[in-house]
């Protein structure tokens, strides 16, 4: 037998550790306005190259460039910017309430704020919003009352959820945000399953599942475009590609060799690969996605390519594991500086407004902190304890029953 070469196991590494200097020289983002739009009605085999681009509207000067520029008005880009805004700004203040023991638990939105509130403004009050748990602009932007999720972030007596979820694991159904799981990849088949429940029931609402770019290596989401495909589910199927699936980078679910968005190929439906940092850009990949959905053409899967600047949660500490400066040096920027920047340039708003609205959205969330206070914080005030046997069967069986009788309630 001839020599053969000895086998190595490839073990992909990140571009920069802590201490390191950052390192994005591999990204390759192309211009803003310069990747085509195929029509959204067309066929898949001829989209094969779009998981391939990225998605851009918005140039350095903040103008709206391009095929992919949508047609919104001023008043929903403002919207918009207010539903950002005020998501980061109660991240920040509920991250701090909670290193004072007010909360057992957090996780920032920050650098991914565009993406929820975008969708949750292009998509109708009956679509459903499978979420992960960065996307709590969504619920920003459709006015969801902060005094819900203060009450149940501190997991107190007027809790809306009544104890049953984790902190940050919210759930509205009146807002089109079905219940968040910390377990993402299961919500990616929930959401097809509901899309394609709302076609057998020949109804015309439309379905969006989400998971970070980790999850894409796990079976549900393999399993969820396997029925989105063949059924032609009605879901915008969505990978928000931050770089960092907790402390493991991307490298994981190897986006080296090829793209996110690329894995729809396999199962022939469209993907699509956008700027998640360009409110825009995913406006438009959106719209687009629906459109293809309403159509009955079936599924999209959207990569948004982003940034997590902040931890993975309150137990997290990125600077163990990327330089503690990479956030800053990130290349698409940050999604509410260029929304605000693009708002500026065509003269509907100004930095004063800004700092108006900063001011009017600071006191809103530290009324409702207040007002969630006053019922009590973590520890200090908790759901009645009869809370937990509503809600588990439609007739309560013998052994529910009994448990009550036991506890005396």
């Amino acid at each position: 037998m001839p020599d053969k070469t000895r086998l190595q196991l490839y073990i992909p590494k990140p571009q920069a550790r802590p201490g390191e200097p950052v390192n994005f020289d591999g990204l390759v983002v192309p211009e803003a306005g310069s990747v085509r739009r195929p029509d959204p009605l067309g066929c898949e085999a001829d989209m094969r190259d779009m998981p391939f681009s990225l998605v851009r509207v918005l140039d350095e000067g903040g103008h709206a460039v391009g095929p992919w520029a949508p047609d919104v008005s001023p008043d929903l880009l403002r919207k918009g910017l207010r539903a950002m805004l005020q998501t980061r700004l109660f991240d920040d203040k509920l991250f701090r309430l909670q290193r004072q023991g007010k909360t057992s638990f957090y996780m920032k939105s920050t650098g991914e704020e565009a993406i929820g509130a975008a969708q949750s403004l292009m998509l109708g009050q009956g679509d459903m919003c499978f979420p992960t748990y960065r996307v709590l602009s969504w619920l920003m932007a459709r006015d969801y009352p902060l005094i819900n999720l203060v009450n149940q972030l501190f997991s107190n007596e007027k809790d809306p959820l009544k104890g049953r979820q984790l902190p940050v694991l919210y759930s509205a159904r009146d807002y089109g945000f079905y219940s968040l799981s910390g377990n993402l990849g299961s919500r990616f088949g929930h959401a097809v399953g509901w899309a394609m429940a709302s076609a057998y029931r020949n109804d015309d609402k439309i379905a969006l599942g989400y998971v970070g770019e980790g999850t894409t290596a796990e079976g549900d989401f393999h399993e969820a475009l396997t029925f989105a495909g063949v059924y032609h589910a009605p879901a915008i199927l969505c990978v928000t590609n931050n770089q960092w699936a907790i402390s493991t980078f991307a490298g994981i679910a190897n986006p080296r060799d090829t793209t996110f968005a690329a894995k729809a190929i396999g199962y022939g439906i469209p993907g699509l690969r956008v700027d998640g940092n360009d409110f825009l850009a995913v406006c438009a990949a959106t719209q687009w996605a629906a459109e293809r959905a309403h159509a009955n053409l079936g599924s999209t899967l959207i990569e948004f390519f982003t940034y997590r600047a902040a931890g993975h949660s309150t137990s997290d500490d990125p600077t163990k594991y990327r330089p503690v400066d990479e956030p800053v040096h990130w290349p698409l920027g940050d999604p509410i500086v260029r929304l605000k920047t693009h708002l500026i340039t065509i003269g509907e708003w100004d930095e004063a407004r800004h700092d108006a609205l900063t001011a009017e959205l600071t006191e809103e969330i530290n009324a409702a902190v207040r007002e969630g206070e006053a019922v009590g914080t973590l520890g200090k005030s908790k759901p009645p304890v009869a809370e937990m046997f509503e809600g588990v069967f439609k007739e309560p069986d013998w052994r529910v029953i009994e448990q009550r009788k036991e506890l005396g309630i």
